[in-house]
């Protein structure tokens, strides 16, 4: 099947070089076939018998025949093509419906190379491992994408936006082919698939500022401070509270931003351990975060004498919020899980945040009400803010014992799930409290702070194959806090397949 639409890009191709190259890319696929054919000789199969093909394989393969054939919305077929140019489009096309499924395995082929053991030389797709993790699969997937790309060149801007949908209609239907194969073992993934919500109870936990969203909250809210403050004092309403002006606000708010980082590096550097502890010691580290804790209530304690934060209308908050940036896939995460009616599911954002209302106004615009929001809060005057914070979140501390709360008023009796996703030091107590601990992102003060206490940070992906492999040895597949291990990612989109898979 790919030799044949290999076949029809090469027909399109109107550059010899291109020709060349999608032709020796086609002898690779019929390389890759006799492999195929092999495998199945050796374990004597008959596929037509034993396997039906499902139709995610159809839906996926009739796509790219599809795709080579020219039979795209707006296009012309291969045979009725008037110009080599619009020939070349079409060779575009099918090698940007091609490509996605040759680097994902490419991918795959490393992944679970790094993942046999060195005494593994019997696994049953060993051939099929080495096949895709080999230098010659590696360099014919680049010279594809290489190939793309001279392609590309010519093309327009709306014809390469036609590329990107065909690549991500591409792996989308890759991932469908996956998830329809049938699995004949018990597996950890997704962490929901053995959720029962009559008689479990999933909680979700994350923080905000840089695990949900792009920039830091409190520099967002001074940024709103300083541009919405007056130039002189003649600008000031008498009838409103008086305010710093902008100038002043400026050089007050970058003193504290950098006596801040300053004392927080020397913080950080305090508690610290002189030697790495051997075994993870929860106790040590909670009394080493007291510290850090009070640091917080000191320089929030500066911050609301300072005046920086006076004056702000709830009105800007809101609309700075709908602005807010979050990480890309964390609104599509937390949507996925509460408007899941039958998941049994709750979502709590646990946040340092001075102003949980800029929190709510964030969510609210991507239509996710229904998240309980837990942090700080502004008091004021009418609409106004007064400068001063209601401290609820301010520290490690306030944040484990907010965690706890919630737990314990769970008015239920089912059994409890937790995960709970954070980025930074303070996040630190929940994450180990929880279930599953999540670090997104790669803050080296958590890091450095974690592996001095003895703490574990390992890769979702290699965690979860270890712990896959123990449960199919019969161990159980029950997570638990405390730990010492936490699990780290790159991008929310690996925390929505770990939980609720593709």
């Amino acid at each position: 099947m790919h030799s044949l639409r290999y076949e029809l890009a090469e027909e399109c191709a109107d550059d010899d070089d291109a020709k060349l190259g999608i032709c020796e890319l086609r002898k690779a696929v019929l390389e890759e076939l006799k492999m195929h054919n092999l495998l199945v000789q050796e374990r004597e199969l008959d596929l037509a018998k034993e396997h039906g093909i499902n139709s995610a394989t159809v839906k996926y393969t009739e796509f790219l025949l599809a795709t080579a054939s020219g039979k795209i919305e707006g296009l012309k077929g291969p045979g009725k093509l008037a110009t080599p140019f619009e020939k070349t489009k079409i060779a575009a096309y099918t090698l940007g419906a091609m490509t996605p499924c040759m680097r994902l395995y490419a991918v795959m082929g490393k992944k679970f190379q790094e993942l046999l053991d060195s005494n593994e030389s019997t696994h049953p797709y060993n051939k099929w491992i080495n096949n895709y993790s080999s230098d010659g699969f590696q360099a014919t997937t680049l010279q594809t994408e290489d190939l793309l790309d001279k392609l590309s060149v010519s093309l327009t801007g709306e014809e390469l936006d036609v590329i990107e949908k065909l690549y991500y209609q591409a792996m989308k239907l890759e991932i469908e082919f996956f998830s329809a194969q049938p699995l004949f073992q018990p597996t950890i993934v997704p962490l929901t698939k053995g959720h029962k919500p009559v008689e479990d109870h999933l909680i979700i936990f994350s923080d905000f500022d840089l695990t949900c969203t792009v920039v830091d909250s409190s520099a967002i809210l001074a940024e709103i401070a300083i541009v919405t403050a007056p130039k002189s004092d003649q600008n000031q309403p008498e009838d409103q509270i008086v305010r710093m002006l902008s100038s002043d606000l400026r050089n007050t708010w970058g003193f504290l931003s950098k006596q801040y980082t300053e004392e927080y590096e020397q913080c950080i550097e305090s508690i610290m351990p002189p030697d790495r502890l051997n075994n993870f010691d929860y106790k040590e580290l909670s009394m080493a975060l007291e510290q850090l804790s009070k640091f917080e209530n000191t320089a929030n304690n500066r911050v609301i004498e300072s005046g920086v934060l006076k004056g702000i209308s709830l009105e800007d908050i809101k609309r700075a919020g709908e602005r807010l940036i979050l990480q890309d896939g964390c609104p599509n995460f937390f949507q996925s899980i509460v408007k899941n009616e039958n998941l049994n599911a709750n979502v709590h954002v646990l946040s340092y945040c001075w102003c949980g209302d800029l929190i709510r106004s964030t969510f609210s615009s991507a239509d996710l009400n229904e998240l309980n929001v837990h942090a700080n809060e502004f008091t004021y005057e009418g609409s106004v803010s007064t400068g001063e914070i209601v401290k609820k979140v301010e520290s490690p501390i306030d944040k484990v014992e907010a965690f706890r709360n919630i737990l314990k008023n769970c008015n239920d009796d089912k059994k409890k799930l937790t995960v709970y996703i954070g980025d930074s030091v303070g996040d630190l107590l929940c994450l180990l409290e929880a279930d599953v601990g999540i670090v997104i992102g790669s803050s080296s003060s958590l890091r450095s702070v974690g592996t001095q206490f003895g703490i574990s940070f390992v890769p979702l992906y290699s965690g979860l194959v270890k712990k896959q492999k123990e449960y199919v040895e019969g161990s159980t597949s029950d997570w638990k806090g405390l730990s010492g291990i936490l699990y780290t990612v790159s991008s929310w989109a690996e925390v929505h397949a770990f939980i609720l898979g593709c």
